[in-house]
């Protein structure tokens, strides 16, 4: 699926609030036949599985997808994967091909205790989720959280591997999603934005704003990023009972705001960088879009998973 620029442009200047509201109900009923899949398998498991890579938006998209399957009368959990890491171990922790730590690997995550937190969920029997604490780098169990599912509860486990073998291979029963900005902008039939630049934008702003993260560095390991995604989860994404797109028609001319900052970061990278010509291509088009005042993004949108101040918490 594609957007066209022309008619983003066009709705943006004549009514950018209406816009935005059209674009969030397109998500919504994507998310609502989501729960419809998960509704339909309920009696196959109760495990939810929701895979994607950086910047997809699981994490709003599964707490938006608890709502409206409680709205529906199902006591639904949402557990983050990441509490799920092994404590890092520098000398045994997998490596990259330039041999630093490779933080995209599957093998950092203790699979075989997701196998039992499955197992015991499925069958009624209490688990204890684990804390994982990324300042230390370390898994503190004493901060756990018990968990048992009822009769009519669920469980969704959002990661960027929760297809992998490992994972969801050893529960074929589970109810897979995977989730992406899958939709490219063109104008007429030329390329404009592609749908893995807005994951890279959501990330690269949120980094920014919020993680205290340099926006150089961000940029300048996003090839190490996408490399990791097509070993270890793309790979995977036809495992998916369902497949989401996160992108949304407005969210170019919302981060069209952040150019300036992207600019700069940019002219920084190395330009032997693998992935140094996409990124100059990348903050070119934002050029091409009419800016959106991120106050017209409402506090429940997917963005503002990205941008702040959203209704949420992560």
């Amino acid at each position: 699926m594609a957007y066209q620029l022309e008619e983003i442009n066009r709705k943006l200047r004549t009514d950018p609030a209406a816009f935005v509201a059209e674009c969030d109900g397109v998500y919504q009923t994507r998310l609502e036949s989501a729960a419809d899949r998960i509704l339909e398998r309920m009696k196959q498991s109760p495990i939810v599985l929701l895979s994607g890579p950086s910047g997809s938006g699981k994490t709003t998209t599964a707490l938006k997808l608890e709502q409206e399957l409680e709205r529906r009368g199902v006591n639904t959990h949402t557990i983050s994967m990441d509490n799920y890491f092994k404590t890092l171990d520098r000398r045994t922790a997998p490596r990259n091909a330039e041999g630093d730590i490779d933080y995209e690997s599957p093998r950092l995550l203790d699979m075989d205790l997701l196998d039992d937190t499955f197992t015991k969920l499925s069958h009624g029997e209490w688990v204890v989720v684990p804390k994982f604490e990324f300042a230390r780098q370390m898994r503190n169990d004493s901060r756990g959280t018990p968990l048992k599912l009822g009769e009519n509860e669920i469980a969704i486990f959002e990661g960027i591997h929760a297809l992998n073998d490992d994972i969801a291979g050893r529960h074929p029963e589970a109810t897979t999603l995977y989730i992406s900005a899958r939709s490219n902008i063109l104008e007429g039939e030329a390329l404009r934005f592609k749908g893995t630049w807005m994951r890279i934008s959501r990330r690269a702003v949120r980094d920014y704003n919020f993680r205290g993260t340099d926006l150089v560095e961000t940029l300048s390991m996003w090839y190490n990023v996408r490399r990791g995604e097509k070993l270890h989860i793309s790979p995977f994404k036809d495992r998916a009972n369902v497949v989401i797109d996160s992108s949304l028609r407005y969210e170019v001319p919302v981060f069209a705001n952040y150019a300036a900052p992207l600019w700069a970061a940019v002219d920084q990278v190395s330009p032997d960088n693998e992935r140094y010509a996409e990124l100059q291509a990348l903050v070119k088009s934002f050029d091409y879009f009419e800016p959106l005042d991120p106050a017209l993004v409402p506090q429940d949108s997917l963005i503002r998973e990205f941008i702040g101040g959203g209704s949420y918490s992560y």
